[in-house]
């Protein structure tokens, strides 16, 4: 059985990472959507918030899992019999900043994790959470970027900062 896990801080979850989760669940026989904790951003929606929406995002999915954890990847993907993490790319600063942490993945494991790069839909290739953030601070509709259910959390949320 193939597992793969697509890790990321999806705050908030966008089309352009549901469009990785949604081709990955046809490459892999298990998918598992890894949400996590960075101690370099400062995140808007709590852990909970961000696994729950992703929950909704990904329901129609049988194959598709979504965690929380904190800590180093490759120890939850070790201690899980994971052997390979799927990371989008939309750019090629992207694909210079994750070579460097697969590289380094490898290197850690001892060669026993891979990094399956998928490049995003052109449709989505200049979307990112933060954008999505930016205008939805301002009041912007996002429905273009996030399903419905995102854009009421995002505005709940900035009604209340």
């Amino acid at each position: 059985m193939s597992r793969a896990i697509y890790p990321g801080s999806f705050d908030p979850v966008t089309y352009g990472h549901l469009d990785v989760i949604k081709r990955s669940a046809s490459m892999f026989d298990e998918v598992i959507v890894g949400v996590l904790s960075n101690n370099a951003k400062s995140p808007l929606f709590s852990l909970e918030e961000r696994r729950l929406m992703l929950e909704e995002a990904v329901k129609e999915y049988s194959n598709v899992s979504v965690i929380t954890f904190d800590g180093l990847l490759i120890d939850y993907m070790k201690g899980n019999d994971i052997s390979v993490i799927v990371r989008g790319l939309r750019a090629v600063t992207d694909f210079e900043y994750e070579l460097q942490i697969a590289q380094s993945n490898r290197k850690v494991s001892k060669d026993t994790i891979d990094t399956v790069f998928l490049t995003t839909s052109i449709d989505y290739a200049y979307l990112s959470s933060s954008i999505v953030k930016e205008y939805a601070r301002y009041g912007t509709d996002v429905t273009d970027f996030v399903p419905d259910f995102v854009a009421d959390r995002l505005k709940c949320k900035f009604c209340q900062i």
